[in-house]
């Protein structure tokens, strides 16, 4: 009997070809696990009116960990022309799979380190370090949303509103309601794995990046919670930045900042920055983590156009596996893994396109298993 257990969900698209690529490193560094797949992505909205099947949410209920390929997404009315015939009059609402899978199972942490292998063409700086913790359940994409906007909603809306505030003399059909929500359990525990994982790892400063002069309640909220919380870690430095100005000065000096916090909207969109500072997408690795579960990704989407071409860089996939070999315990074999990536690299033989090369997604999987 295999020691671990992982949900192999592959998805639409170049998520397929990313995770062939990573179950070749897997298999050479002798990972003891059984992979079970599990159905996930467009093609089951468009056949089932469902992207996240129930078959593959009770998978999760039961494995130690998941490695996760990407999704297509398309907007309501494109998904509905998209469905069977027979699910077209049912209304269905075609809704994220992994938002849903982060918030059924609480992943909260959403784990970014973003890191400059040297040799790397596409670095925006050698010697940047990065790792930003997003809060992974609510704020924005909480999935409160209206539109038209119900008449007791407006009428609440319209209750509170400033009196010159715009929307408030339009009729309930011309506007959209989408609910910022910041709890203080949420912003706790996010703030509080960011600072942990700072002491853990030796890191110096911890910085909250928000929006609290201006969206004063919710993000006056985690800001309020990060400076609690830090309290409790004198040894690291904790500073702050509206996220309009981190923005300017991540690129304007990306040395002053080691580990970022931020609430779940701002801290996608600065994980992706200093993803691209590191070589774009092809090396932005992600963690879904909850105390239970965990699922690993690329940050990358499906990639339609690429579909099937196996050009895609699937190193950020590589990388997310190395991540899945931290959280399940088995350390070394995750270092063996990044150093195999970095010496790959770094020798700048095999490079997939946006590298600038000519090598295929399985070149480059086949040349890092080689270092292993």
């Amino acid at each position: 009997m295999a020691k671990f257990t992982i949900a192999w969900l592959p998805g639409d698209g170049i998520g397929i070809e990313v995770l062939e690529a990573a179950k070749i490193v897997l298999e050479k560094i002798a990972l003891d696990a059984e992979y079970i797949h599990g159905d996930i992505g467009w093609e089951f909205w468009c056949t089932e009116g469902d992207a996240f099947p129930q078959r593959t949410v009770d998978l999760l209920t039961r494995v130690d960990a998941a490695m996760f390929g990407a999704i297509t997404s398309k907007p309501v009315k494109a998904a509905q022309a998209e469905l069977a015939p027979a699910l077209q009059s049912q209304g269905r609402i075609y809704r994220s799979p992994i938002v849903r899978m982060r918030q059924m199972f609480d992943l909260y942490n959403c784990l970014r380190p973003c890191k400059a292998y040297p040799g790397n063409p596409l670095n925006f700086k050698e010697g940047i370090d990065l790792v930003v913790f997003r809060e992974n359940t609510e704020d924005l994409y909480s999935g409160v949303e209206f539109s038209p906007v119900p008449p007791e909603v407006a009428a609440a809306l319209t209750n509170v509103s400033k009196p010159f505030a715009p929307f408030a003399k339009l009729p309930a059909d011309q506007y959209a309601v989408s609910c910022k929500i910041n709890t203080r359990v949420g912003s706790e525990r996010i703030v509080r794995a960011a600072f942990e994982f700072a002491r853990a790892n030796k890191r110096k400063k911890v910085t909250i990046v928000h929006k609290a002069n201006v969206v004063r309640a919710t993000d006056g909220l985690f800001l309020e919670v990060a400076k609690e919380v830090a309290k409790g870690f004198p040894e690291i430095k904790m500073d702050e930045a509206n996220i309009d100005a981190m923005t300017m000065w991540l690129l304007k000096n990306p040395f002053n900042y080691d580990v970022l916090v931020a609430p779940n909207l701002y801290g996608d969109i600065i994980s992706d920055l200093c993803a691209q500072m590191v070589g774009g997408l092809g090396f932005g690795c992600s963690g879904n983590i909850g105390t239970k579960l965990a699922v690993f990704e690329p940050t990358h989407g499906s990639a339609p156009k690429y579909a099937g071409q196996y050009k895609v860089n699937p190193i950020a996939t590589i990388l997310a596996a190395k991540m899945m070999l931290d959280w399940l315990g088995e350390t070394a074999k995750g270092a063996a893994i990044e150093q195999a990536v970095a010496a790959v690299i770094k020798e700048g033989a095999v490079r997939t396109y946006d590298m600038g090369g000519s090598a295929s997604t399985l070149d480059m999987a086949k040349a890092v298993a080689a270092k292993l």
